[in-house]
């Protein structure tokens, strides 16, 4: 049984056999997402490259094509796609939030940030230092490091919610103020009476999405390879291995 810090019975060592010199080099491994967390996070991911996609020709249309409107209904794909999308992400949010509660604790850590805990501020220097390439070795961590844990709240979590307030809000203008969308979400339009106003923070809302997603590639992908640790299989496979040899 691996030392490093985890959920009781999932931690174990992954033994590869030394042929040359018949010993077995143990790697901790350590069951940290559970498959409704990694069903949400690909279902999610998948939403939000359909969301951003269409919602850019949304906000910035292609030309007119000549013809009747029934043989060139493009632009009616494309809100259709996105609204299709916007319901997945809503109702996947939803359910995520459920299973913060029902989860392990590693499923909650995109809900809050523990800034009262004095070990988790000096991990956010460590890990800025790690990141900026003033440190020489990385801190192991099961879940979220605290700088990518700061990352997933404010620019996922809290954008998130925001472009899902927004979007229903504008989907509201159509749906009409005897929907259960106007409803829910028609008071976007007491704090902000411009529907415009409305659009502009929707479309911004997505700029940052998009940018949390491009750092969050290039985190994932150099953290698999710098800090010795599984990134990307983990959240396939819901196991996280540390790749530092250990003889045993």
């Amino acid at each position: 049984m691996t030392d490093v810090p985890g959920s009781g019975k999932h931690n174990h060592f992954t033994g590869v056999v030394d042929f040359a010199d018949e010993k077995v080099i143990g790697r901790p491994t350590i069951y940290v997402y559970e498959a409704p967390v990694r069903l949400w996070h690909w279902v999610n991911a998948l939403s939000i490259v359909v969301l951003a996609v269409t919602g850019y020709f949304i906000g910035s249309p292609p030309p007119a094509v000549g013809g009747e409107a029934y043989d060139t209904f493009y632009f009616g794909y494309i809100r259709f796609a996105h609204f299709a999308a916007g319901y997945v992400l809503a109702v996947g949010f939803l359910m995520r939030i459920y299973w913060g509660f029902v989860g392990n604790s590693h499923a909650r850590q995109i809900f809050y940030v523990p800034f009262w805990n004095r070990t988790w501020r000096a991990g956010v220097l460590q890990e800025l230092r790690w990141y900026m390439f003033l440190a020489k070795e990385p801190k192991k961590y099961v879940g979220h490091n605290p700088l990518a844990q700061i990352a997933m709240f404010v620019m996922f979590t809290l954008f998130t919610i925001g472009m899902i307030v927004t979007g229903f809000a504008l989907y509201s203008e159509g749906a009409g103020r005897d929907s259960w969308q106007y409803a829910l979400f028609g008071w976007v339009f007491t704090l902000f009476p411009n529907s415009q106003d409305v659009h502009t923070l929707h479309h911004l809302g997505m700029w940052v999405i998009v940018t949390f997603v491009i750092v969050h590639v290039y985190a994932a992908i150099r953290e698999d390879i710098m800090s010795r640790q599984t990134m990307i299989s983990t959240m396939i496979s819901g196991e996280r291995q540390f790749r530092d040899e250990r003889e045993d």
